[in-house]
């Protein structure tokens, strides 16, 4: 009796499991929540996750404060981050208002304690530390495609030549890579599987990324598919000026670095080793200072 019961038991667990899968399977997922599970970035950090569970309750209040137009800027600049660790719209919201509590919090417990600057810091904390890692986000996605760029339409530009469609190609290219952009061209490619033409498909590429190589590439790769130009050879020349605009831009950054570094070095450096020699050269010496003040 006892063995089947606990059979019975075991069966009606195992169908519930079941039934729990299938219907998870069949679930649809929120769109911005399926872009990040594209690329591969859904996963959080347990600190990230449970601060997602203490405010997602309060998320949607938080993105009616916001209002529409701010929510939209915010969707954009999560996409422009890539979704960084699975951040979605709610989730943003979830973070914004647990920091907010926080922030809110300890700032009233120091104004009581009189300390006014970090009661300032621990309010401007909550307000704008979530989106102080998503611009961060932001620029270290954008280098990163920047740098994997004219590498990778080099080598599209070889299998093309070899005789593959430019279609095949890209799926075939992409696969070899990893990172931001492997993501956004599968990104891409799916849109193209689903039916989307392919320049409403590199325009939505386009829109993704905040970078002006990117849109270098696509405005190039429309207009040479208008004009009937060869492949490789616009894929040959995007590169090309590509590699040529960041050697621009470095020698730019070298040189706003120069007068940042002569500022620091005279500022700092300069005053403090004059500083040490004198003090030196006075200790050195063996003066007798008590004779010089009368004491």
């Amino acid at each position: 009796m006892g063995l089947l019961l606990a059979s019975v038991i075991g069966l009606g667990v195992l169908g519930a499991f079941q039934g729990l899968r299938m219907y998870r399977a069949e679930a649809r997922l929120p769109g911005d929540l399926a872009v990040a599970l594209e690329v591969g970035a859904s996963r959080t950090t347990a600190v990230g996750s449970v601060i997602d569970r203490l405010g997602m309750r309060f998320a949607p209040l938080v993105l009616r404060m916001m209002g529409p137009k701010r929510v939209d800027a915010v969707r954009r600049r999560i996409d422009l981050a890539g979704n960084p660790g699975g951040l979605t719209l709610d989730r943003y919201a979830a973070r914004r208002a647990v920091y907010g509590v926080l922030g809110a919090v300890g700032a009233f417990v120091m104004l009581d304690k009189g300390n006014l600057v970090l009661a300032a810091l621990l309010l401007a904390f909550g307000i704008w530390w979530t989106d102080v890692g998503i611009r961060a986000a932001i620029r270290q996605r954008k280098d990163v495609i920047e740098r994997t760029l004219p590498d990778f339409l080099d080598v599209l530009a070889v299998v093309v030549s070899a005789g593959l469609g430019f279609r095949q190609a890209l799926d075939r290219v992409a696969d070899q890579y990893a990172g931001p952009w492997a993501d956004e061209l599968r990104i891409t490619l799916r849109q193209m599987d689903m039916g989307v033409s392919r320049r409403q498909a590199f325009d939505e590429l386009r829109r993704r990324n905040d970078s002006e190589q990117v849109a270098m590439f696509v405005t190039a790769l429309q207009q040479g598919e208008e004009l009937g130009a060869p492949i490789v050879d616009i894929l040959i020349q995007i590169a090309t000026d590509m590699r040529r605009t960041d050697a621009q831009n470095a020698r730019r950054r070298a040189a706003r670095a120069v007068p940042k570094a002569t500022a620091v070095i005279t500022t700092f450096m300069v005053p403090a080793t004059m500083i040490l020699l004198v003090a030196g050269f006075v200790f050195g010496s063996g003066a007798d200072f008590g004779a010089i003040t009368g004491q």
